[in-house]
């Protein structure tokens, strides 16, 4: 029988940044990106919202590779329309973030956006999306390329090399069949199981790393609550919705949506923290797997 795993956000939130188990992170970048990738630090992630709600939901990671690359990976488990737009932000922020006051453009930094969702975004047949930046000719349609300076200038062949990547992992609508190395790394993130016979890079170190049953008791705990949390979370999202629509049927559709779905984030937070305070977690522990502040926990208790 297979062990429990740590799911891949709680990892990237308490394990993947520790250099010692880099090696996990790396084999799954690999596998997707189909060259091998060395991580040389994870950097500070600035990207993160500052409210609230975003914060349990939303978990992402900025590393830097051993090109100078700079991949974001993030987890998503709450719908957002407007995701394409948001994570086009991201990417943008990140290459102003890098790029020096003076720097020329060519010192740009290139960026790969990883999207790990666990809800259907946009209609497709496929579970796994990629998307780059070609330039085409509207009246010949051919591409346009580098000439040989650039190419041995900036060190790519293409233009799309030089823009930045977006992988789009719609994990839900992944069938369960692992058909080669990149769908058991799919697999493990839907399912938190890695099978004896997968041998994709990097998934042997996280059967051994992400064993559930060999975390200390008090981090079992807390992770133990911040799934059961989640599902709650997402119940309490979808009700909330569906409430704040019809609401919208009668009073004005979209400001009724936007107020139901704002009145299910504030009770979502509220529930989650006495919810985890009756199972005994120490209030920081809480406010850490809430996102929020430990005056606002010691506030939610007292009321």
């Amino acid at each position: 029988m297979s062990r429990k795993l740590i799911s891949f956000d709680w990892a990237i939130k308490k394990l993947l940044r520790s250099k010692a188990n880099f090696g996990i992170l790396e084999g799954f970048l690999s596998e997707l990106l189909k060259f091998d990738i060395k991580i040389l630090e994870v950097l500070e992630s600035e990207s993160n919202p500052d409210y609230q709600s975003d914060k349990f939901n939303r978990v992402d990671l900025k590393a830097k590779d051993q090109q100078g690359n700079i991949i974001i990976v993030e987890v998503q488990y709450s719908y957002e329309s407007d995701y394409l737009q948001r994570i086009l932000f991201g990417v943008s922020k990140t290459i102003t973030e890098h790029l020096e006051e003076g720097d020329p453009y060519e010192a740009m930094t290139k960026v790969i956006s990883v999207n790990l969702l666990y809800f259907n975004l946009g209609i497709g047949k496929d579970y796994i999306y990629k998307g780059s930046t070609d330039f085409i000719g509207i009246h010949n349609n051919d591409q346009l390329k580098l000439n040989k300076k650039q190419q041995q200038k900036f060190e790519q062949k293409t233009i799309a090399e030089l823009y930045p990547e977006y992988y789009i992992i719609n994990i839900n609508r992944f069938n369960d069949i692992a058909k080669d190395t990149l769908d058991e790394w799919i697999f493990f993130l839907k399912n938190e199981e890695i099978k004896e016979e997968f041998s994709a890079k990097g998934l042997i170190e996280a059967k051994e790393k992400l064993d559930l049953m060999k975390l200390p008791s008090e981090q079992r705990k807390a992770y133990e609550a911040y799934q059961d949390d989640l599902h709650y979370q997402a119940s309490m999202f979808e009700s909330s919705y569906g409430e704040g629509y019809l609401d919208g049927v009668d009073k004005g559709m979209k400001k009724g949506v936007e107020k139901g779905i704002e009145k299910g984030k504030t009770e979502t937070i509220r529930e989650t923290v006495l919810r985890m305070h009756k199972k005994g977690l120490d209030i920081e522990i809480i406010a850490e797997i809430a996102g929020i502040k430990e005056n606002d926990v010691k506030n939610i208790l007292v009321i």
